[in-house]
């Protein structure tokens, strides 16, 4: 999932190079946690309501013109309420907000299910560049900490657009054969790292539970000490592969205290 020739003038695409990034406005209400008010925070799928986006603390996150997945809510078997995406060669995720601090709500915790990787997946590939399921964790990177090659990218998008483009991304994948643990440079742009939680579809089409250390992540993906936490996003796609994929999410948890082992 990348912005191409579709999305801005050609001068832009010299300088951007393409992205896997999501985008977001400035509009959007942004939800601060304190530790010391309250030490977990639950996304919970009720709260998406996808014929209500003024109520819905899930914000539609579109990619340009490009076409959108598709978010509905549906009824888990246990009569849970879940995130259903379809993607049909489509490119958008679900977006929420958040101002926190990753050295006090440094661990996260969601449920996940795909109905089958993508086969033509590939984390190292531009053209495999797609996900059946993902989870991005944007940080709010000064800019000015940008080497000169990427100030004049970032200073390009904007100036052409109103986007505003996190310039450090941690972004959990199911992969489709990458080994799982693998840390990995979007074959787009640096400023995004892919970390495979899962691979492959040895248990596609089951409710996975995952739990990740993101202070931890963000250490060794980047080599450096994370800034703020300033969004999450939900992202199902399969526009560079030109496919079909189909996934479920449940509950996100950030919390200042590790989660037990289930």
């Amino acid at each position: 999932m990348y912005l191409n020739h579709k999305l801005y003038p050609f001068l832009l695409i010299i300088l951007l190079c393409g992205f896997s990034l999501p985008i977001v406005t400035n509009a959007q209400e942004v939800i601060t946690l304190a530790a010391d008010e309250k030490s977990e925070f639950i996304l919970n799928p009720v709260d998406f309501q996808p014929d209500d986006e003024e109520a819905s603390l899930f914000k539609q996150q579109p990619l340009g013109n490009l076409p959108k997945t598709e978010y509905t809510r549906h009824e888990r078997e246990d009569g849970a309420i879940v995130i259903k995406a379809v993607s049909e060669k489509t490119a958008s995720g679900l977006f929420v907000p958040i101002k926190a601090d990753p050295e006090e709500f440094r661990y996260i915790r969601w449920e996940w299910k795909i109905e089958s990787v993508l086969e033509d997946g590939d984390l190292t590939k531009k053209s495999g560049d797609d996900y059946p399921a993902r989870i991005y964790i944007t940080f709010d990177y000064d800019s000015s900490d940008l080497g000169f090659r990427d100030r004049v990218r970032y200073r390009a998008i904007r100036t052409f657009s109103s986007f505003d483009v996190p310039l450090r991304s941690l972004n959990y994948i199911w992969a489709n054969k990458a080994e799982k643990g693998t840390i990995a440079e979007s074959p787009y742009t640096d400023w995004v790292r892919l970390v495979a939680v899962q691979s492959g579809n040895e248990y596609a089409q089951e409710w996975k539970v995952e739990t990740r250390d993101i202070l931890e992540d963000y250490r060794k993906a980047f080599n450096e000490e994370p800034p703020k936490i300033n969004g999450l996003s939900i992202m199902t796609d399969s526009d560079d592969t030109e496919s079909n994929a189909k996934a479920y999410y449940g509950k996100i948890i950030l919390s200042t205290e590790p989660f037990e082992e289930e």
